[in-house]
């Protein structure tokens, strides 16, 4: 395919992903504009593009993610408002490029009164006129499809992790394990996508977890992993309660081997239990959120980081020059 157009195409991102919006901009071959940002006192933020975007297909990669210089809630308004002013400025289309998109595990109501702010985070986008949200594994793939009235993509990394694995599958028998029945069609399609690359059969189990006030439990364990090289899927990780959970139900089930690989590293400080246990052999994750300091002592020991910029590289230029979406899953 022709390369983009910087004088059809731009790409913006904002100080907080402004590592990973360079690493896809230079995938593509366009250069990453970063918008002036201003804190005004009392909080507000300004965000405005230093060039003219008027005519032009415009993407902005922005993560919802929290740390300690701005949260999920900041990063959101930013991205909105920021999408806004493009559009005021004259920009033919906008699409927001959303590795991280918060709120997206509070998608159904799972007691009495309860908010589905899944749905209220997709009208914002629609208020200020986006024209589509690109997002990477969103907890709930229906409820993601079901909330938006813009068009909206969404993206997996699971080719990422399969080309991971079987690039040292030799001597090696797999099994994959999700931790819990919400994500069994992820691990399915992993599992589905493993075997075809290295072209043997691989296992497939569930851990069966149960979430009261905090408290994970549960003992019910479906699947053959023993004497296997287990690897643990999960969108995220965030307290890492879920993982351990699992790790030691198949440790138990007789797993020689246990990898976890989640694509969003939402680490809050209690994950490093994870590491200091020692329970894994090793966790895989993307760069869809920046890597919290603390856990940077792991990096490249029993911490690997798959980068995501390829992935939405193509997504950019399938959407500017009419190719598949669909198979890109595939990749």
């Amino acid at each position: 395919m022709p390369e983009l157009s910087r004088d059809s195409v731009s790409i913006f991102a904002p100080a907080a992903t402004a590592e990973l919006g360079s690493r896809i901009a230079a995938a593509i071959g366009l250069p990453i504009g970063i918008p002036e940002e201003t804190t005004f006192t009392g909080g507000e933020r300004k965000l405005r593009a230093l060039e003219s975007v008027r005519g032009r297909s415009v993407y902005v990669v922005q993560s919802m993610f929290g740390d300690a210089q701005g949260s999920a809630n900041d990063r959101l308004c930013s991205l909105l408002f920021f999408i806004g002013a493009l559009k005021d400025a004259g920009a033919r289309r906008v699409s927001a490029c959303i590795p991280y998109l918060a709120y997206a595990r509070q998608e159904r109501r799972a007691a009495a009164r309860d908010p589905v702010t899944t749905r209220y985070t997709a009208q914002l986008f629609e208020a200020v006129g986006v024209d589509q949200v690109i997002a990477l594994e969103v907890h709930d793939r229906a409820a993601f499809d079901n909330s938006f009235r813009c068009a909206a993509a969404h993206l997996e990394a699971a080719a990422h992790f399969v080309r991971h694995f079987s690039a040292d599958a030799t001597g090696h028998e797999f099994a994959v394990a999700t931790p819990d029945i919400g994500g069994s069609k992820r691990a399915r399609h992993v599992q589905e996508l493993l075997q075809t690359a290295i072209g043997r059969t691989v296992n497939f189990a569930i851990v069966d977890k149960k979430r009261t006030k905090g408290i994970v439990s549960g003992d019910l364990f479906a699947g053959d992993v023993a004497g296997r090289r287990v690897i643990i899927l999960d969108d995220l990780i965030s307290s890492g309660t879920t993982v351990l959970h699992a790790i030691d139900a198949c440790r138990h089930a007789g797993a020689t081997r246990i990898e976890v690989a989640a694509t969003h590293a939402s680490f809050a400080p209690a994950a490093l239990r994870i590491f200091e246990s020692g329970k894994p052999d090793s966790v895989i994750v993307t760069d869809s959120v920046p890597l919290n300091r603390g856990f940077l002592p792991y990096l490249n020991k029993s911490l690997t980081v798959l980068s995501i910029a390829p992935l939405f590289a193509e997504a950019i230029r399938r959407l500017e020059q009419g190719g598949s979406m669909s198979e890109l899953a595939g990749l």
